[in-house]
């Protein structure tokens, strides 16, 4: 969850486009400010909790008392309160000396009252009649009438929060056509296509039409219909018993192949499989390059031929090496092409043909790198390339860096192919399985 919670901030352009959307869309027509009821204060409850410890107190008192009807019930132990009391005889003497600290207190109630913070301080501070610790429970009751407090940590902590009374303001619409329309034009914008837009608005008018809603109920309606038509094609990256699985991964010059293929080597690798690349992008230095740091990072072999070198070639010698070493999967880089040239169309044609020479089941997977700022482009991009390579799953990145992201919903509802994974940064944690649930919220904004 912890991906998802990065991609809810990092999906910001299109999920706060749906959120100003939403919110512009409801100020409009006959929008109307309702209050909504605050949530019941259940605060007075931890009020009583204090009194229990009002009841830890008096306890102290209760010794006192205790060695009193001992000696009342038990006579051999009356010598013993009989040198108690003899003790006692002996400081009478000594009131005769206190009567003079009486009389001073005698005018200190006067400006007593001036002084009653100074109980705050005598908390805090600790009672200066410390010694005699029985005399001072006898005060605190006289100088505090029925104060609730029982404790320093009560008396010093500043009072609770209390919820205001004042209802919050929501704006609220009819949904009528009006407003329906402007749904409509809202997924738009947010790259759903017209088709899905039109059916997902038709979905959330359902139950809805002709009664207020407002922005929370609109972003949840939204969220659940987008979930509803992602949950199908959620799917992880199917594993075989085939050895090697070979996985061939194609797609558009910049869409993110290359590193695409490092960070998935890796977590196969973490995950205990064995596993080689064949990097068969041979017309561009710099993907071989890429491909061997990863490969390094990895633990990975990564094979590579000189430039120029048949990518059909290259490709057929990596299957043979895989087979002979046992290897659980075997990840093929190609060069990006764009789907409307027909020449690099074929080539990657040529790659599994030659693939199918040495294992008719070969590619056991076809992925396609899409690129989300490419947003309705990358409908045809699956359409040619799902005739040419026989697609069979789709890895959506860079969903950190455009407002399009919506364009995954009109592929799934178009198209129907698995989606085993999307990417919101370069690090191999922001490739992640995709969760239809968690990518709708962070989509439409929805809590």
């Amino acid at each position: 969850m912890s991906f998802f919670s990065r991609l809810r901030e990092r999906l910001t352009k299109s999920s706060s486009k749906l959120d100003e959307g939403v919110d512009a869309l409801l100020s409009k027509g006959d929008s109307v400010s309702e209050p909504v009821a605050p949530p019941p204060p259940p605060e007075p409850e931890p009020e009583p909790a204090p009194p229990p410890q009002a009841a830890e107190a008096p306890p102290a008192p209760e010794p006192e008392p205790a060695p009193e009807p001992e000696p009342s019930f038990k006579p051999q132990p009356a010598p013993e309160p009989a040198p108690e009391p003899a003790p006692e005889p002996e400081p009478q003497p000594e009131p005769e000396y206190q009567p003079e600290p009486f009389a001073a207190p005698q005018p200190a109630p006067a400006p007593s009252p001036e002084k009653r913070p100074g109980f705050f301080a005598r908390l805090t501070g600790g009672l200066r009649g410390a010694p005699e610790g029985r005399e001072a429970p006898e005060a605190a009751p006289a100088i505090q009438p029925a104060p609730p407090p029982q404790s320093v940590a009560q008396i010093a902590a500043p009072p609770a929060p209390q919820p205001s009374l004042a209802p919050t303001v929501e704006k609220r619409r009819v949904l009528d056509d009006d407003m329906l329309e402007g749904l409509e034009e809202l997924l738009i914008q947010a790259d759903l296509g017209v088709e899905t837009a039109l059916r997902v608005a038709a979905n959330i008018a359902e139950g809805r039409f002709g009664r207020r809603v407002g922005a929370a109920e609109l972003k949840q309606a939204l969220a659940a219909e987008v979930a509803r038509i992602l949950d199908p094609v959620a799917k992880p990256l199917p594993i075989y018993p085939k050895r090697p699985q070979v996985v061939l991964v194609v797609g558009v010059n910049g869409s993110g192949k290359t590193t695409t293929i490092g960070k998935l080597a890796s977590q196969f690798r973490a995950a205990g499989k064995s596993v080689v690349i064949a990097a068969c992008d041979t017309f561009r230095a710099a993907a071989v390059e890429q491909l061997q740091i990863w490969g390094q990072r990895a633990g990975v072999p990564v094979l590579t031929a000189a430039q120029g070198t048949d990518p059909a070639s290259l490709a057929f010698d990596a299957l043979t090496k895989a087979e002979a070493e046992g290897a659980d999967l075997l990840l093929i880089d190609t060069a990006g092409r764009l789907q409307n040239r027909a020449d690099l169309m074929e080539e990657l044609a040529k790659i599994v043909r030659v693939l199918r020479k040495r294992d008719e089941s070969a590619p056991h997977n076809t992925l396609l790198v899409l690129d989300a700022t490419t947003g309705q482009n990358a409908l045809s991009q699956v359409e040619i390339f799902q005739k040419v390579a026989q697609v069979s799953g789709l890895v959506m990145t860079k969903l950190d860096g455009t407002a399009k992201g919506g364009v995954l919903v009109a592929l799934a509802d178009r198209f129907g192919l698995p989606i085993h994974a999307i990417g919101v940064g370069e690090t191999i944690d922001d490739l992640a399985p995709f969760d239809p649930e968690d990518f709708a919220k962070a989509l439409t904004g929805a809590a």
